[in-house]
């Protein structure tokens, strides 16, 4: 008897060591995109294994195969500013034309473009796109002021003024319960958008000073946020309206930016005020921040983030003209 507790307690010992540990830090790879100060940014994994990217100032749609390091670039109309893209699971692409007011939609096989307008003049700006669960595309329109939703087989767009004005709504995600989040980065709230009846609604952050950017849900039902402009991580849980933050390891001046959560609900930004900018982990469980890893690059800004689960590794753009790749730890 004496021998097997002292077997628990040993084994006992050792797992709450286990979940006492720090996280490890990440590992990164880049490849330099080969179009010059191109802004290549937001990259996402097709199911063909290539990842997707957008080169912003290059007014272009790339694809990196991560096996060969070859780069295939497909042009798009001069002026098109392209800011975001995802890719649907039959490859198709979908990209944001911040630029010139359309959602641009690409034929894996062909490689045909065909724009979806805007309906309204106004939201001039397409900025970030988020697939639901039955593949349509919700989306931000910072200038413009709205959130929008693409029916992808109507090829219709409806789009949902935010009451706050100038409220530059930034990053979106679409919780496990359907519902869709996006940062107001002119303002300290989040917006808040009923999927079936598109009725939106704002959540007020603790602090006026917030400016949340980028979020993320995770699987406990918590939507995660960076502020911006004071350097802080934090979450809402909606169903009880608490808030709570932690100030990131960079402090006030971090610029925390570019933001991703892996299949272990564990959070991942990046701090964008240093020069390299530095990829921080965060684990909820033990509220504990990793020791933050410089880009190699440098970075410059690194501005969206993706994760591919069965890698377990995040996707990131830089203005630095690389796309990398982060390895997480178990």
């Amino acid at each position: 008897m004496k021998t097997l507790l002292l077997l628990l307690a040993a084994a006992f010992a050792t797992a709450a060591s286990a979940a006492e540990a720090p996280l490890a830090p990440p590992s990164i790879q880049e490849w330099p995109v080969p179009w010059p100060d191109s802004r290549p940014r937001d990259p996402y994994p097709g199911p063909d294994g290539k990842v997707w990217f957008v080169g912003q100032r290059g007014h272009y749609v790339a694809s990196l195969d991560p096996e060969t390091g070859e780069f295939h670039r497909i042009d798009l109309e001069p002026g098109t500013g392209p800011h975001n893209l995802i890719v649907a699971d039959d490859g198709t692409i979908y990209y944001a034309g911040n630029l010139a007011a359309h959602i641009g939609r690409i034929d894996p096989e062909t490689e045909r473009i065909h724009r979806i307008p805007m309906p309204d003049e106004a939201a001039r700006d397409p900025h970030t796109l988020v697939f639901d669960a039955a593949g349509d595309v919700y989306f931000t329109v910072q200038g413009g002021n709205f959130l929008g939703k693409l029916d992808v087989d109507e090829e219709t767009v409806k789009l949902i003024g935010v009451p706050t004005p100038r409220a530059r709504p930034y990053g979106i995600v679409v919780a496990p319960s359907g519902v869709v989040w996006a940062t107001e980065f002119g303002s300290n709230k989040l917006a808040k958008l009923n999927p079936q009846t598109l009725a939106l609604s704002e959540v007020i952050l603790p602090r006026e000073a917030s400016r949340p950017r980028r979020l993320v849900p995770t699987s406990d039902g918590r939507i995660w946020y960076v502020d911006y402009a004071k350097g802080m991580l934090g979450f809402l849980h909606p169903d009880t309206g608490l808030f709570k933050e932690y100030p990131t390891p960079g402090g006030e001046d971090s610029r925390p930016y570019g933001m991703a959560v892996d299949s272990s609900d564990r959070i991942w930004f990046v701090e964008s005020g240093p020069s390299p900018n530095r990829l921080v982990g965060f684990d909820p469980v033990t509220e504990s921040f990793t020791e933050p890893v410089d880009i190699p690059s440098g970075g410059g800004t690194v501005r969206h983030m993706s994760y591919e689960p069965d890698a377990n590794a995040i996707w990131f753009g830089t203005d630095t003209n690389t796309i990398g790749r982060a390895y997480l730890p178990d």
